[in-house]
């Protein structure tokens, strides 16, 4: 295991105990890191109940709303008085209205076929705000207080550059996080700051099982990819990498952790 003693990790996005994020922050706290767990009010009774039984840090665990400029300022204001440095941010966060994602009920077959072209631009721009956009905000207000060598890591999905037809309009939002991704990376790099993404395969989180086809979408890319499907606990074993000084030099990454899906034209 990585030594992160004494390492200060902020965490955006958990929503429960299924989140890719989650399983980052164990990772995180048994490395030996300090873990702060911010998370939406709509979640904070799931997480609190894990911020208590993994021991993160529940003094300064809060809810965010990361659309608000000042909730991520006087949040960083307030980590600060403890822990003067961060050493690693992960942005967890992602939003998308049932009008920008085709969505089905658990275990209904039946839902309404999706039409990409009737898209409303405010229920997008939502989307992007929440989990793109913010990326930029988070790192705004956490730059007084980055130490050196610092880390930040974002996730997105393969759905960024291939049509997967029902990720639609959150293809857009993974798109946009993957550029803000590589600029971030060049503007912070002068700071000795990195800036890396990791693209996830299909994990089946609270949010993915909302997705309409997703275990047909499983069951083809454990088919399809070399090494099969992927758990949130091998992506988590990925972030520690970047969660470490083992990725001092690695810059503007966007890391597949899918099993080798995104090399592959058809399934052998």
């Amino acid at each position: 295991m990585l030594n992160n003693t004494n390492k200060t990790a902020v965490i955006f996005g958990i929503r429960n105990d299924m989140s890719i994020s989650f399983e980052i922050a164990k990772k995180l706290k048994a490395s030996g890191a300090n873990v702060i767990v911010t998370y939406a009010a709509e979640n904070e009774k799931d997480v609190k109940d894990l911020i208590l039984r993994e021991q993160f840090d529940d003094s300064l665990s809060c809810t965010i709303d990361v659309t608000i400029e000042n909730d991520i300022a006087s949040f960083f204001n307030r980590v600060s008085k403890k822990y003067p440095q961060i050493d690693y941010i992960l942005h967890g966060v992602a939003y998308g209205s049932p009008k920008i994602i085709a969505t089905a009920a658990f275990g209904k077959k039946d839902a309404a076929e999706f039409d990409y072209l009737s898209m409303p631009f405010e229920d997008l721009t939502a989307a992007i705000d929440v989990g793109a956009y913010s990326f930029i905000r988070i790192a705004r207000n956490a730059l007084p207080f980055l130490k050196p060598n610092s880390s930040l890591l974002t996730l997105t999905y393969l759905a960024s550059n291939r049509v997967v037809p029902n990720y639609a309009g959150m293809a857009i939002v993974k798109a946009a996080v993957e550029n803000i991704t590589i600029y971030l990376a060049q503007s912070l790099g002068k700071k000795g700051i990195r800036v890396n993404a990791l693209s996830a395969g299909l994990v089946m989180t609270s949010s993915a099982a909302g997705i309409k086809g997703i275990r047909k979408m499983r069951e083809l890319s454990s088919q399809t990819a070399p090494l099969g499907n992927i758990t949130a606990q091998e992506v988590a074993n990925t972030a520690l990498y970047y969660f470490s000084d083992l990725s001092l030099k690695n810059t503007g990454n966007i890391h597949y952790v899918d099993g080798g899906y995104n090399i592959m034209g058809i399934a052998e």
